[in-house]
């Protein structure tokens, strides 16, 4: 079983329960040396190298393999898996598995940053509504 950071959508439990089937243990992670952008026209994110940027998130541990059968599908082609390095409240460090953005859909990427709280407020019921990688699961 391998961990996952999750650094948008999936940093809500209620979205991560309805993707991968379970409720995993979890907390708060930091991910140096990509950053977060919005997706254009899109109501989630994606991450990008860039060594001078910081993205907060979420790791789950012990991630089964058909929870990430199930990621997978609900993720796309648009996303590549990386392994990365996550800092812990603690200052320790925890290996995961994060979806980054496949090189070719770099040019869907808006220069803002996402914000989680606002996907919260404005945007969770949209996509879970209409996101299409819900009928992929």
């Amino acid at each position: 079983m391998k961990n996952l950071f999750a650094y948008g959508t999936l940093m809500c439990e209620s979205i991560m329960y309805e993707v991968s089937g379970l409720y995993l243990p979890n907390e708060p992670g930091i991910l140096r040396g990509y950053g977060r952008r919005a997706v254009t026209g899109e109501r989630y994110p994606a991450i990008v190298p860039d060594k001078d940027a910081i993205v907060q998130g979420i790791i789950y541990r012990n991630v089964s393999v058909s929870a990430w059968d199930r990621l997978d599908r609900f993720e796309g082609e648009m996303y590549e898996k990386h392994f990365v390095t996550v800092e812990l409240k603690d200052q320790t460090t925890l290996s995961a598995e994060t979806y980054v953005i496949h090189p070719a859909y770099l040019n869907y990427l808006d220069q803002s940053d996402w914000d989680f709280d606002d996907f919260i407020r404005n945007g969770k019921e949209s996509f879970q509504k209409h996101y299409k990688g819900y009928h992929l699961i």
